[in-house]
C-alpha cells in the first residue's frame, strides 16, 4: 500500500522540502468570545491549538523570525500558516492585509489558514478565492468528528451539515481543502472512527490530518482525564488504529499528520506523546511490519 504524504507531494513539486511556518494573527473564536461559549472546546489549550505558532510582532516579524529557525535545517521554500484559534474569523478588511503579508514573500509558496466551518462567511469566502488566484490557499477544518454526541461533549458548536456546505464553497473556489481529525475522543469505538474517516475520504476534501487525542492541563479536558471518565490511548494501540485509517483513507488525498502534540510543559496525557521520535519511529516500524507503507520513505507533516 502507497499513501501520498504531504511532505512527499511538496518535494515533488517544488524540488525541496517546503517547510510549514505557524504564525498567530491575534484571532480569538466563537467558542470563546461569548458568541457561543467562552471556555472554547474541551481539548482546547489557552493558546488556541497554536502551541507552536509565532507571536509578538506583525506577520513579517513573525515570518522572519520562524524562518530564522528552519534555516539550519536546510529551508528554502516555505508555507505560511495561521493557526492559533480561528483563522478567517474577522471582518475581510482586517484579514486581507494579514494574509497577503504573509503570502508576499518570494520564498512562501502557499498560504494555510486553520479556522471553523462556521466561521467563513461569503465574503472571506470570496477574499480566500481571490488570493488563491495568486499563490495556493489552503484551508484547514477542525471536523474532529461526525457523531453528534462526541461534537456535543467537546463543544464543537457546529452541525456536520455546516462542514458540508463548507467544503463545497471551498472547493468550488478552487481552494485546497485539509481536514483534522481527532482519534481516541472519548467514548468513541475504532468503528465510530473509521466512519470519520470515511466520510472524510467523500467529502471532496483533497487532504487530512490525524491528530492524537492528547490532554493538556489548561483544558476542560483536563478535569475529566483526572476524574477517570476516560483514558488516552497507548502508543501501539495509537500505531495499529492510525494504520488502519490509512487504509480507510483514498489514494488520492494527501496525509498530512500522522500525529500531533501540544507544549510538554502542559502535557498531562499520554506522556509518550511528548517524544515524537520514538513516536514516528513506533508508527514507522508498525507501518513497514503490517504492510501498511512499501517502498515509501516515511515522514510526518512540514513543520
Amino acid at each position: 500500500m502507497y499513501y501520498r504524504s504531504i511532505n512527499e507531494v511538496l518535494k515533488a513539486q517544488y524540488g525541496c522540502k517546503v517547510y510549514k511556518l505557524a504564525l498567530d494573527g491575534g484571532f480569538t473564536c466563537p467558542n470563546r468570545d461569548g458568541t457561543l461559549g467562552t471556555r472554547g472546546c474541551i481539548f482546547c489549550g489557552g493558546d488556541g491549538s497554536g502551541a507552536f505558532a509565532a507571536s509578538g510582532s506583525d506577520v513579517a516579524g513573525q515570518l522572519a523570525a520562524a524562518k530564522a529557525r528552519v534555516c539550519a535545517k536546510g529551508g528554502k521554500k516555505f508555507i505560511a500558516y495561521f493557526q492559533s484559534f480561528t483563522n478567517t474569523y474577522g471582518p475581510v478588511e482586517r484579514l486581507r492585509p494579514l494574509y497577503e503579508a504573509a503570502m508576499a514573500p518570494d520564498d512562501v509558496v502557499a498560504l494555510s489558514v486553520a479556522t471553523r466551518p462556521d466561521c467563513l462567511p461569503e465574503p472571506v469566502l470570496d477574499l480566500l478565492g481571490d488570493l488563491n488566484r495568486k499563490k495556493p490557499v489552503w484551508v484547514e477544518l477542525g471536523l474532529q468528528t461526525i457523531h453528534e454526541t462526541t461534537a456535543r461533549y467537546i463543544r464543537r458548536g457546529w452541525e456536520l451539515p455546516v462542514f458540508d456546505w463548507a467544503v463545497l464553497e471551498l472547493k468550488r473556489r478552487g481552494i485546497t481543502v485539509i481536514v483534522h481529525v481527532i482519534l481516541g475522543l472519548p467514548g468513541e469505538t475504532r468503528e465510530q472512527i473509521l466512519e470519520t474517516v470515511d466520510y472524510v475520504g467523500q467529502s471532496g476534501a483533497d487532504g487530512v490530518k490525524f491528530q492524537l487525542l492528547h490532554v493538556l492541563d489548561d483544558t476542560d479536558l483536563y478535569a475529566d482525564y483526572v476524574a477517570g471518565k476516560f483514558r488516552t490511548l497507548e502508543l501501539e494501540e495509537y500505531a495499529a488504529l492510525l494504520a488502519d485509517c490509512v487504509r480507510h483513507t483514498p489514494p488520492q488525498m494527501v496525509i498530512h499528520r500522522l500525529t500531533g502534540d501540544g507544549y510538554k510543559k502542559h502535557l498531562a496525557a499520554p506522556l509518550w506523546s511528548g517524544d515524537k521520535k520514538r513516536v514516528l519511529n513506533t508508527i514507522h516500524r508498525y507501518f513497514r511490519d503490517h504492510d501498511v507503507i512499501q517502498g515509501q520513505k516515511f515522514t510526518d507533516n512540514p513543520k
